[in-house]
Parts: C-alpha cells; sequence; structure tokens
C-alpha cells in the first residue's frame, strides 16, 4: 500500500519536474537550439503538425537554425508558421532550406525570460506539491480505515516530504542555472 502511493507520488512528482524542465528549453537565449522551433505548429497536408514531424532542424553555428523539409513543398508552410508563431525569430528561404538566425538578446528581454522562467518553475513547484498532497490525503485514508497505525502515518508523512523536497530542489537547481543562461552575455 505504502510502497504504491510512494511509486505514484515520484512518478507524478518525476513528471512535474521533466515537464518543467522542457518548458525551460523551450526559452532561448541567444543561442540557437531545435527546441526553439521543433513544437511550432505548421498546417500542413490538411490539418496542423508540429515542425520537428516534418522536418529536420540543426544548428550549423551558435546563432542559427537550419531547418531541411523532408517534402519541398512545405517550404512555405513552414516558413509561415514561424513567422505566426510569434517567437520573435524571421525565417528567410534559401531554396530548399530554411535558415532562421536567431536575434541577439537584449537585457530587458533577458530580464522578462528569467520572469518567465521563474513562473515556469512555480508551476512545477505547484504540481509536486500537488502530488504531495494527494500522497498524503491516501495515507491519511489508509490510517482512517484502519490500514496502518498513527506511527507508520508520521513516519511515511516523513517520508513524503522528503520526496517533495529532493524534486523541488531539482527544479530550483536547474531554475538556477536557466537564469544564468538567460543573464550571461
Amino acid at each position: 500500500m505504502y510502497k504504491e502511493i510512494m511509486a505514484d507520488m515520484e512518478e507524478s512528482m518525476r513528471k512535474a519536474v521533466d515537464y518543467t524542465l522542457h518548458e525551460f528549453s523551450t526559452l532561448h537565449t541567444g543561442k540557437a537550439s531545435p527546441s526553439m522551433v521543433e513544437d511550432v505548429m505548421v498546417q500542413a497536408y490538411g490539418s496542423a503538425m508540429r515542425l520537428k514531424e516534418m522536418a529536420a532542424i540543426t544548428t550549423p553555428d551558435p546563432r542559427t537554425l537550419k531547418i531541411q523539409p523532408w517534402d519541398k513543398s512545405l517550404i512555405k508552410p513552414i516558413e509561415k508558421g514561424i513567422q505566426t508563431a510569434n517567437i520573435g525569430l524571421n525565417p528567410s528561404v534559401d531554396g530548399v532550406l530554411i535558415w532562421v538566425p536567431i536575434p541577439e538578446l537584449s537585457g530587458e528581454r533577458r530580464k522578462d525570460l528569467v520572469k518567465v522562467a521563474h513562473r515556469m518553475a512555480e508551476s512545477g513547484k505547484i504540481s509536486v506539491r500537488h502530488a504531495r498532497r494527494d500522497a498524503l490525503q491516501l495515507l491519511k485514508e489508509a490510517k482512517k480505515d484502519g490500514e496502518i497505525s498513527e506511527d507508520d502515518l508520521t513516519r511515511w508523512e516523513k517520508e513524503v516530504q522528503k520526496g517533495t523536497d529532493k524534486f523541488i530542489g531539482q527544479i530550483d537547481q536547474r531554475l538556477k542555472l536557466k537564469e544564468k543562461d538567460l543573464t550571461e552575455i
């Protein structure tokens, strides 16, 4: 019983951390990264598709993305998708390739991105706390149903808190790295 509750809680917390780290990867720092555009939605074949599903995205240098569609007829829709995604990037078409130069970040934009990173981190921490709340609720119900003793409940509540502290610490640690990354010039 206890092991199942803890395993479910850890899985939920791990997912919250993973999601937060993925969100951090969408904040670009002036260095080119395929994650900046891979989730851009492009209208193709009568539906919306992610860019990573229809093209190879590479970084030939730290300031440029190179997008090579698998189907040459998708060049214009991909260019339009990047422009309408409103992510501050301006693609240019060169035959069968799309080049996306990454603009330099201003000091004010860097501060804004740090604030966005803090919001993302707080959202992740809230998800971790929700997992803690759910685990504690299940433990209290087990105590109420007579499945565990008061001593077991107290011991396991401490274990739940240790897990919570561990995962929130991971988010805080990655936030510090992202903040440093965003403020470095």
